[in-house]
């Protein structure tokens, strides 16, 4: 009879010894508070999907449920894909990482504004080091603008803004020419290349640029904070920002990362050219790096995480590899919110002992009063460049912190946020730069002016201000010198 009570007992004793009982509960609470559409995680460990699953609505007006094979559209995430896709020319010989990017380009070529553009070595645009600019730029279906080719996006925006190695930015720009790298290395559209090459050899049947033929059935919608539904939306920097995936997929992508050596997986790169990739070569922030498409930390807690992360218009979400655990984590969201951040660290805490999920950042506090030196006081003339002319620009800088500027014959302008930071003046104001990529919506510019002896140089970007759909960063160059 005792045996007989204790068999009864032993599927409840097996469901509450299930790691992510918790997380499944705090995933259905946290979709109704936070009203967010869908949610799917995957999780791998020693080469294996140990759990896998989605939650909410992957598409609410048709009333279809999210599941771990629903695709959604990952951001950001799509670096570290397009990567291994640019790494499987440089195993082939056909892409050298420490050449000029330019040496793989056509006729528009990188601008070398502040340095020498043939320091803008592919590795350089993959770790975000080039001297690219802030730059994203969305086409929306119902809307009747249209991405431009590469070569006129190079033309517009390819300036070398910062000196190549001298510092990190990150740049959607770099991966967007990276995947016209890929396609014209190849001799395919990128698209195609990445279908062939990645996917279909990684067994990846519910991955693609963009949305592929038949696969639309597959869609997690994108919805904004409104809770509406997102029109389509494309870029020029496809290959920064254009791949979906779903969870079941992105995990064992993961997986190959880890070197987990699936038999249904075609080697496309050796164990050597994943640890290439994984290496940080450009410092990105304390105790983090960049290598070639991912981002690499030391935390705390003494865990070393190769990463990324994903966010725009209706897109949350985070791909996390703990390679001394062989641990992979995916948490995908249709919605704009740090909930996949959040779940990630729930996940990891509940296999990993010693994960914290406290790392709470300090709060910044509020910047310290511009106060410029002798050599930053006094009056800056010069011109603001872009891509259809070039706008006369004056900077008035007074012992009290205040910046005037004057842009063209516009209104003069008081400069907002004024900082000075590590030889780097920076600011913002409202200002008409008069092209037609940045006119589509309401923008203000942003300024970071790097002193150069007599001179400061550096981006204006045209940043869209917030609204209902995300809009554009455009960058422009500005050189300015004491009067």
């Amino acid at each position: 009879m005792r045996r007989y009570a204790l068999l009864l007992l032993l599927p409840a004793l097996l469901l509450r010894a299930d790691p992510f009982d918790a997380v499944r509960q705090s995933i259905r609470k946290q979709l109704v508070e936070t009203q967010t559409p869908s949610i799917a995680v995957a999780v791998a460990r020693d080469g294996k999907i140990i759990w896998e699953q989605g939650f909410g609505w992957a598409d609410r007006e048709k009333r279809i449920a999210a599941d771990e094979h629903t695709m959604y559209s990952l951001a950001s995430i799509s670096k570290p894909i397009t990567a291994t896709g640019l790494m499987t020319l440089v195993a082939a010989g056909k892409v050298n990482l420490d050449r000029p990017v330019n040496d793989y380009l056509g006729a528009a070529k990188l601008r070398g504004r502040a340095g020498d553009a043939a320091q803008a070595t592919v590795r350089r645009v993959a770790n975000h080091s080039s001297g690219l600019p802030l730059h994203y730029q969305f086409f929306y279906a119902d809307e009747p603008y249209r991405p431009p080719s590469m070569d006129e996006t190079i033309l517009r925006y390819g300036n070398l803004v910062t000196a190549p190695g001298e510092t990190y930015q990150y740049s959607n720009l770099g991966f967007g020419i990276l995947d016209y790298v890929i396609a014209r290395v190849s001799g395919r559209t990128y698209e195609d290349f990445m279908r062939e090459e990645v996917f279909v050899k990684l067994g990846l049947t519910h991955t693609s640029v963009g949305l592929g033929p038949g696969l639309n059935r597959y869609e997690a919608v994108r919805y904004g904070p409104d809770g509406l539904a997102i029109p389509f939306y494309d870029f020029d920097h496809r290959g920064a920002s254009a791949v979906y995936a779903s969870a079941h997929d992105l995990v064992r992508f993961g997986l190959f990362h880890l070197k987990a050596h699936l038999p249904d997986q075609k080697a496309i790169l050796s164990d050597e050219s994943i640890d290439a990739m994984h290496a940080p070569t450009m410092n990105s922030g304390k105790n983090a790096g960049y290598g070639v498409g991912w981002a690499t930390a030391d935390l705390p807690n003494g865990y070393h995480v190769v990463s990324h992360t994903g966010g725009m218009g209706g897109v949350a979400t985070t791909l996390r590899l703990i390679p001394s655990e062989k641990l992979a984590v995916v948490v995908l969201c249709n919605a704009g919110n740090p909930l996949p951040h959040r779940l990630a660290d729930e996940i990891l805490a509940a296999l990993l002992p010693k994960w914290n999920t406290a790392e709470v950042q300090p709060p910044e506090g509020r910047p310290d009063q511009f106060h410029p030196t002798p050599e930053l006081q006094g009056r800056w003339s010069g011109k603001l460049v872009t891509y259809k002319t070039e706008i006369p620009l004056t900077l008035r800088i007074l012992e009290s912190g205040d910046v005037h500027a004057q842009l063209g014959e516009q209104l003069k302008m008081l400069w907002n946020d004024v900082r000075w930071s590590g030889g780097t003046l920076s600011g913002r104001m409202l200002g008409n730069i008069g092209t037609e990529d940045a006119g589509r919506r309401p923008y203000f510019l942003s300024f970071s002016l790097k002193l150069r002896g007599d001179v400061l140089n550096g981006p204006a970007s045209a940043i869209s201000l917030p609204g209902k759909r995300a809009g554009n960063a455009l960058t422009q160059w500005v050189e300015l010198k004491k009067q």
